[in-house]
């Protein structure tokens, strides 16, 4: 049985401010780059997972952006060492066990209301940065679904420093209008996107 999201009325709210509190504490440059348009839909949240910052990325944009109640899937493991996460949204997955197909479709159920939003990170590990071509791991194709039921974005996280003593964090994200049952289509794209990030991050660096 997985270990399902919780939203502490305690926890959570603090989680989000918390989010918020220590990126502008640790980062000089905070910048959120992309448009958004509103659909009333759920949000799927793409992301490349680069770091330990990486969840604290993500809440930062859902609350400047999305605004909506935050999920994330966690390693079963990791969710229960760090048993907190469970309060701020985070809920398990198991890939050497059955209970996968519970994650699944509990994915599937969290993105049936429109006041949601789920995190997953399709490399299933962490990749550096530099890295500009991410294979998607083939679970993922059991969530995707037509773009009509949620909003999937893609989000690309980068950090600079520049001539700054502080790094800079850099939010870009994409809205993903194109098939998303096509799980190869997506990791192109995504793909795609993500080096449009890295050409924008030189045009950045050649104006300072």
């Amino acid at each position: 049985m997985i270990l399902r999201a919780k939203h502490n009325f305690l926890i959570y709210p603090f989680f989000k401010l918390y989010s918020v509190w220590i990126i502008k504490r640790h980062f000089g440059v905070i910048k959120v780059l992309g448009k958004f348009q509103e659909k009333n839909l759920p949000i799927f949240l793409i992301s490349n997972h680069i770091s330990w910052w990486d969840g604290f990325w993500s809440m930062y944009l859902n609350v400047k952006v999305f605004k909506r109640k935050f999920h994330f899937m966690m390693l079963e493991e990791q969710l229960r060492k760090f048993w907190f996460f469970n309060y701020t949204g985070g809920y398990s997955v198991n890939k050497k066990s059955k209970s996968i197909i519970e994650t699944i479709n509990y994915t599937n159920e969290l993105l049936t209301d429109p006041s949601n939003m789920v995190l997953i990170y399709p490399q299933g590990e962490i990749i550096t940065m530099h890295q500009q071509s991410f294979q998607f791991e083939k679970g993922i194709k059991r969530i995707l679904k037509s773009h009509e039921k949620y909003q999937l974005i893609f989000q690309v996280n980068l950090v600079d420093y520049f001539s700054a003593k502080s790094p800079g964090i850099y939010l870009y994200f994409e809205d993903f209008s194109d098939d998303c049952s096509d799980v190869v289509t997506m990791q192109e794209s995504y793909n795609a996107f993500y080096k449009q990030c890295i050409e924008n991050q030189n045009k950045i660096s050649q104006t300072l």
